[in-house]
């Protein structure tokens, strides 16, 4: 069942909790892959010096991130897609990173995508779950409600853990923020 657009209308930290243990489904001519969501970051806009949209930045990347909650922000990071839900509501841009996610379906498509046959290494990294899922920048500005790529309901994680954000050390304080969350005890969150 995929997820209605009111699932996403709720605060950002609520919402990067409640997205652990949603299925993360990408359709394309090659099958159909999907995850369990096992880990997220929440990023909490203009204020947020770690955010795209720190100090109101507005630009051709970014403007998806001003739109209304439920949508899909992928952008580049070195050779790498990353995939974000749009958060919070219009104007306010706030936005999840899916860190890292289950393999559930279409297993084999994913090894064949990835060039791996360890489950575990799949789909543990943002990067490594996009490729994995094939998750490219053609699902920018599209809505996750609605195929080739959206979020339908899956599992109801029994524990949930909290901690700083990965890989942003150089955006001052806002590196310790304990807003990275993930399915304690997951294999599959990223290392």
């Amino acid at each position: 069942m995929i997820l209605p657009i009111e699932f996403y209308q709720k605060n950002t930290l609520e919402l990067a909790r409640d997205l652990l243990g949603c299925l993360l489904v990408k359709e394309t001519n090659e099958g159909t892959t999907a995850g369990y969501i096992v880990e997220t970051e929440a990023y909490m806009g203009p204020s947020d010096r770690a955010a795209h949209s720190f100090g109101g930045r507005r630009t051709k990347r970014t403007e998806i991130m001003y739109s209304e909650a439920g949508h899909i922000y992928t952008y580049q990071m070195h050779t790498h897609t990353l995939v974000n839900v749009v958060s919070s509501g219009t104007d306010k841009p706030e936005a999840i990173l899916i860190r890292a996610v289950e393999p559930h379906t279409g297993i084999e498509l994913m090894k064949e995508r990835r060039g791996l046959t360890d489950l575990k290494k799949l789909t543990s990294g943002p990067g490594k779950l996009t490729k994995a899922l094939g998750i490219t920048m053609n699902d920018y500005g599209g809505l996750f409600t609605e195929p080739p790529l959206y979020i339908a309901a899956g599992i109801s994680p029994e524990h949930i853990s909290s901690g700083p954000r990965i890989g942003i050390g150089n955006s001052g304080e806002a590196k310790d923020y304990p807003w990275r969350f993930w399915i304690t005890g997951n294999p599959y969150v990223s290392k």
